[in-house]
């Protein structure tokens, strides 16, 4: 029997209420059984744009786990008086979604980053993940999906990791996650990170819930996806009133 999670709705995405370690298990056993699974980690600024993009949004609310990535997700739950465990990242779930499968001979395919990020993963995935079993890599630069869906649908693999940025990642998801009985996520810039490409914030900063400061120091031009911060907390507040 799958544990189901119980979620806090925040502005109409409802993230699911658990820890990264229970997650973990639950995504292992889903896999190990053959349950199709899209998963969504979300921070304020999806929020923000599917409470834009009402099809997003019912794409999101499609979806089987959408986890809080983003400490303005924390903060919106505990506004709204049902505070959330804990930030469940996508880095974070797919390090560990990948050490498992290495562990355990299981295979993935990535889909997405720049040509040169594939290059440096081809790599780099076999010496950090020696058991993983890499079903294919392919950039995020193409026009037509088919020949990747065709590829994917033919290597059948445990895990389908797509880092095409949102909404791009998604739709690509809701659309393709029939084609195979695993898992499919949204990795957002994670193949960056995972190629050595961007360095994440050290751990001093995530613990302190500053990792968003530390990437902006890094690339300023991100400060502008920030400023959808003060407006999600103001519409999570109404919310909170009309709650009440």
């Amino acid at each position: 029997m799958q544990p189901s999670f119980s979620t806090v709705t925040v502005l109409d995405i409802p993230f699911i209420k658990t820890t990264a370690a229970k997650f973990q298990e639950t995504l292992q056993q889903r896999i190990l059984t053959q349950q199709n699974t899209f998963v969504v980690t979300a921070n304020p600024e999806i929020v923000m744009y599917a409470h834009h993009h009402p099809d997003y949004q019912q794409l999101l609310q499609a979806a089987d786990f959408v986890t809080p990535d983003g400490i303005g997700i924390l903060d919106g739950a505990k506004i709204l008086k049902q505070p959330l465990p804990e930030r469940i990242t996508g880095f974070d779930t797919l390090i560990d979604l990948l050490q498992w499968a290495s562990d355990h001979h299981r295979s993935a395919y990535f889909v997405g980053a720049k040509p040169e990020v594939i290059a440096a993963l081809k790599h780099k995935l076999p010496q950090d993940y020696p058991g993983l079993v890499i079903a294919g890599l392919h950039d995020g630069y193409f026009k037509d999906d088919s020949a990747i869906v065709a590829d994917i649908q033919r290597t059948q693999p445990d895990m389908v990791f797509a880092a095409l940025g949102f909404p791009k990642q998604e739709n690509f998801i809701a659309e393709h996650r029939q084609t195979t009985k695993g898992l499919w996520m949204g990795v957002g810039g994670s193949f960056d990170v995972l190629a050595g490409a961007v360095v994440r914030a050290p751990q001093w900063w995530q613990k302190h819930h500053l990792e968003w400061l530390y990437r902006t120091l890094k690339e300023p031009k991100r400060l502008k996806r920030i400023a959808v911060i003060p407006h999600y907390l103001h519409l999570v507040r109404q919310q909170a009133k009309q709650q009440r």
